[in-house]
Parts: C-alpha cells; structure tokens; sequence
C-alpha cells in the first residue's frame, strides 16, 4: 500500500453523534472503518445532553450504556412545563413509558460521545484519524469509491466501498455529492450555562412566556444545565448588558431558581448553540450516504437531532453487511436506509417547526393558544402519552391527528382522555 494510502470497507466523514455510532456498530460486526475528524480531539463543547430513550437504547445495543460514569449522568422523570412567572402548566412523566428506558438521562457534556469513543479505540478494525479535515470525494464509473482528506501527515487518500457523510449541517460530504439543500437558520439560538446548586434539583422545568424560554436540567450531583432562548447573534449583546442582569431577568422567569442563577459568576460558564433545519430531496448516492445533521438537521424543540443520528448510524449498521456481502453499493441499495428513515425524521421537523411557532411566540393570542394546549396536556393523559413517547423517539407519526389538535386547543371534548394510546 502507497504511503498516505489506505484501503477500507466504511469511510466515514465526522466523528460526532452519528459518525462515532456507526462507527462502534460497525466494528462489532468486524466491518473495516476509518474516520476522520477535522477537530484536533473528540468534543469539549459546552452543551447540556438529554438521552432519550430512543438513543438509551441505542447505546445500550452498543454495550455503551451501563459504561456510563454514575457521576455524570442522572436518570430524571418529571419535565414540568410552566408560564413565565412560575405557574405550572403540564407536567410529564417519562415512567409513563414502558420499561426498561421510561426516563431521560441529563448528562455533563460529551459524556456519552466520549464513551463511544473510548469503545470505538478498543476495536481493532476501526481507524480514527483527529485532525483530518475531507477535501473531495473519488470517483470511478459515476460511483463514489472514497475521499481524500488532508491529515497531520500531510494528504491521504482513503479508498472504501461505501463513504458516509457524518459531517453536520454545512457538510462538505454533501456539497460534494452536489445533493440540494433547504439551510434554514431559525431567529432564535440558546445560550447554554452549567451553575452549582446549592440543593439537589430532582426535576427538569421549562418556562415559557413572550418570546421567552427557560429550560433547567438537573444533572448528578448538585449541578443544573440553564437554556435560555435568544435572538441569534446576540450573545455578544447579552454579555454587554452584563451577568447581574440576565440573573434578573431568569429570576422574573423562574423566581423559584434565584438562589441557583446567583451562582453564574463568569462567562466560562457559558456557551452558545445556534440552530438549524436541512432539509435534502435524497440522501444516497452510488457509494455513498448522509446521516445526522447533514441529511436533518432540525429544531431542539423537537428532542431528538442527536438521538436520530443515532437511529440513522444503527439502520444503516444494519444494512451496510449485505451491501458488502452482495458487493452492491448502488443508491438503489442504499436508499433502503433513506426509506427506513424519512417517516420518523419528516415528521420529527415538522413537530419541531409547529413547536417554534408557538413556543418561540411573541404574539399574545398564539401564546394564550400554547398555554391551553399545555393545560389540556395535563389533564388528558391520552394525549400527553402520545407526546411524550414523539419526544422519546418511539412514534414515527405526529402525536396529534386533526381531530386531536381541535381538543388540544379546548374546542372538542375527548371521550378517550383517559387513555393511554401507542
């Protein structure tokens, strides 16, 4: 083999949540895999980490799961929904949902990506190469045969049967393969904040208000994660007004939390997440995929833009040893994983994108309509089982039919509200 050569079953483009799944599904099927990662290490981004159970079960396949370090994760049931102000609206209980995975799991950032990580070393037919940044794709006979990429060493060439493009939402895989994209970048980001707590927070709360959103994680030991929606580009402007008044101004959210904001003392306690939707008319290409971000990126709301890279690592795991057995590495082939897949991911965004529009609302009357919407929640546990198995990643189809939207919004009655429906 030439020197900056290498041959391989799987190429994948991106370590992320996505990239380093496949990965380890891959090396526990003895599959060849090498991956490349223009970032110099695995992740050390601030952000808060929800597991849904969705992706539980994922990492629990991948014998990832019970690796967890007890010291930073915590298993959290309740997600209270709240006015602005402090008054409860909805609460949900992930004990609702069936064993083992009836809980979401908050944990201290990158924890779980660093585990798969960690596994993903231990295999020998994997290959991952930090500091590696994609430069084009090769091509023979219209069929795409592998990538070059620049590493520490200089060019590398890596030839492989099927190249994946785990790369996020500006993926460069993607605009390679030259697939279409529909880039919409929302008006709102989150800041994203960790604060000491002076008590154990047991509960995870949302408040929504006038183009307000304050979300709070419990994670393990006396730590809290703090989301707060703001405009994008405005973190520079919110650092300017200074941190005594955005703990005033979380303090006029969630009154109950003003001793845990009093402890956000410097802005090495925060980051910032932008956010995204992509949408793509195709995924596939002769000998090649895009999973995660850069086929789907969508709206937080929804929960799920981490768990369905997930989901999209394992269906294509499943699917890549008969493609090599066959030695078929068609788009024919390959878009048995696209058609496993849209159903869920369409309707996921278009969840994501109703919730932007009422939860991000500045319009007093929408807002009124979100609140009660909230509260028939609450009392309506047919209902509020549909959404909260959407959000942990069980359903493939909206949580709300046309008849069920009418009772949402208090304008029909529901004869079934006690309930409980798959």
């Amino acid at each position: 083999m030439n020197k900056g050569m290498i041959e391989t079953d799987v190429a994948i483009v991106g370590a992320g949540g996505g990239g380093a799944v496949l990965a380890l599904a891959l090396a526990k099927q003895n599959i060849r895999t090498v991956v490349v990662d223009q970032a110099g290490s695995p992740s050390k981004s601030l952000r808060g980490e929800i597991i849904q159970p969705n992706g539980q079960a994922v990492l629990d396949r991948l014998g990832v799961l019970s690796s967890l370090p007890a010291d930073a994760t915590l298993s959290v049931r309740l997600f209270h929904f709240c006015r602005a102000g402090g008054t409860r609206l909805c609460s949900i209980d992930y004990g609702d949902l069936p064993p083992p995975y009836n809980r979401a799991i908050v944990t201290l950032a990158n924890v779980a990506h660093h585990a798969i990580i960690a596994a993903i070393q231990q295999q020998k037919s994997v290959a991952l190469h930090y500091g590696t940044s994609f430069t084009g794709l090769i091509r023979e006979d219209e069929r795409v045969v592998g990538i070059s990429a620049e590493g520490r060493d200089g060019p590398l060439t890596i030839r492989a049967k099927v190249v994946v493009g785990a790369d996020g939402a500006f993926s460069k895989v993607r605009e390679a393969l030259k697939i279409p994209v529909d880039l919409h970048l929302y008006g709102d980001g989150y800041l994203i904040a960790i604060l000491e707590s002076d008590d154990q927070i047991a509960d995870t709360s949302y408040y929504v208000g006038n183009k307000t959103i304050l979300g709070l994680f419990p994670v393990t030991g006396k730590k809290a994660y703090i989301l707060y929606m703001i405009p994008k580009d405005s973190m520079e402007a919110v650092k300017q007004r200074g941190i005594p008044a955005l703990q005033q101004t979380w303090s006029q959210i969630a009154p109950q939390f003003s001793r845990l904001f009093r402890n956000l003392n410097e802005w090495s306690q925060v980051g910032y997440l932008p956010t995204c939707r992509v949408r793509t008319p195709r995924w596939v290409a002769n000998g090649a995929v895009l999973i995660g971000d850069a086929a789907h990126a969508m709206n937080p709301h929804a929960s799920q833009g981490r768990m369905q890279a997930m989901v999209d690592a394992m269906t294509l795991a499943d699917l890549i040893p008969s493609c090599l057995a066959d030695k078929d590495y068609s788009a024919a082939r390959l878009s048995a994983f696209e058609r496993a897949r849209r159903p869920q991911v369409n309707m996921l965004q278009r969840l994501a994108d109703q919730q932007v529009f009422y939860w991000n609302t500045g319009n007093p009357v929408v807002a009124r309509l979100r609140d009660r919407v909230f509260q028939t929640l609450d009392r309506n546990a047919r209902l509020r089982y549909q959404v909260l198995s959407t959000t942990a990643g069980l359903r493939t189809v909206s949580p709300f039919s046309g008849i069920d939207r009418l009772i949402a919004a208090g304008l029909f009655p529901d004869i079934r509200s006690h309930e409980r429906s798959q």
